[in-house]
């Protein structure tokens, strides 16, 4: 098996009342597995994952037993882990990466006594339930923030895969700062990876040399934000967790990925019975996605109005699409006032009208 994976496995020991465990003796702990594209310590997404399989132990005790795989390439060996952790028992299998989609499919189909949740997904069965969060709300927060501060005009953005959901936080990002600062420019690098620090350093390094003084990623690794650090004058914004060692330059600000409520609730359904497959988006206003603490290096004023502009989306008073807005090619996208719908959203794969970096292929 071409992975650096290893399994691990945890009890905890706290005692919480609650229901029985229908699809299994009531005397035995449910079984839950979880596959990660990267470490565990990354203090990325795959960390806040783990936070989450934590969270599900301290809610319910010795009721549940967690496992996890880390490391598991997208791809033949993400199936693999899957299938190991359906043939040691686990009922409630969580896949946290989109490249895992078809394999969770595939295993799904093997096992249709076990329950699937595949984390940023779109592919659905009886036992396959999918979840995600609108990352682009944070993104918009870091685009205000950074539009204000730029002194060099130029926001940096380390793409991972383009993806819906990576599109959607470039352009949030790139019309938040532009409503702020016009003549903002957007520079865009695609790493075509979630986790590999040596890509996304090499990726920050090309943003710093092209002049960009605020740097954006959907990439994993704290890399981008050592290589800021080396700079000296590029501010940057924890991804999927706080990354706080990086405070209070050059990360600024963090959007954090709070997957626990999920999972918690998840765990729960499957224990009392009422599990069923269906598709959550939340945002803000769910608290499934978080605004790291404003650091003091961000003027007060600018924290404020990024404030501001969290509690406006949090209370459906502001969305980053609004239109008036075109597509990079100049094609319409949203009319004026109108507000992009979550369908319109999950389906993007543009630029937006001022972005000028050329679309991969």
């Amino acid at each position: 098996m071409n992975r650096r994976s290893f399994l691990k496995t945890s009890a905890a020991t706290a005692v919480v009342a609650g229901a029985g465990l229908p699809a299994f003796a009531a005397d035995e702990p449910l079984k839950i597995g979880f596959i990660y594209v990267g470490p565990v310590g990354d203090m990325g997404w795959s960390y806040q994952h783990d936070q989450g399989r934590k969270a599900i132990e301290a809610e319910y005790g010795d009721k549940v037993k967690t496992s996890f795989i880390e490391n598991v390439p997208e791809g033949p060996d993400a199936e693999r882990a899957l299938t190991q952790l359906a043939l040691e028992g686990n009922k409630l299998i969580f896949a946290t990466s989109f490249g895992f989609m078809d394999a969770v499919m595939n295993v799904a189909k093997k096992f249709p006594d076990v329950k699937f949740e595949h984390a940023t997904g779109y592919k659905r069965a009886d036992n396959v339930a999918t979840y995600d969060a609108k990352f682009y709300q944070g993104r918009a927060i870091q685009g205000t923030i950074g539009g204000r501060m730029t002194k060099t005009n130029k926001i940096g953005y380390i793409g991972s895969f383009p993806i819906p959901e990576v599109y959607q936080g470039i352009n949030a990002a790139y019309l938040a700062a532009k409503k702020v600062n016009p003549d903002v420019e957007m520079k865009v690098v695609w790493a075509y990876t979630w986790f590999d620090p040596a890509k996304e350093a090499d990726a920050a390094s090309a943003l710093i040399a092209d002049g960009v003084d605020v740097l954006l990623q959907h990439t994993d690794s704290t890399a981008p934000q050592a290589k800021a650090q080396e700079a000296g004058n590029v501010i940057t914004f924890g991804q999927a967790s706080d990354m706080s060692s990086f405070a209070p330059k050059p990360r600024v600000s963090s959007t954090i990925d709070n997957w626990a409520p999920y999972y918690v609730k998840r765990a729960g359904a499957v224990m009392d019975g009422t599990w069923k497959s269906e598709a959550t988006w939340g945002g803000i206003d769910t608290g499934m996605v978080e605004i790291g603490e404003i650091s003091d290096a961000v003027p007060a004023d600018v924290k404020a109005e990024a404030l501001q502009l969290k509690d406006d989306i949090a209370a459906g008073k502001a969305h980053p699409f609004t239109g008036p807005l075109n597509k990079q090619d100049g094609s319409a996208f949203l009319a004026e006032g109108e507000v992009a719908t979550d369908e319109q959203l999950q389906s993007m794969t543009f630029y937006v009208e001022g972005i000028t970096a050329e679309p991969p292929k």
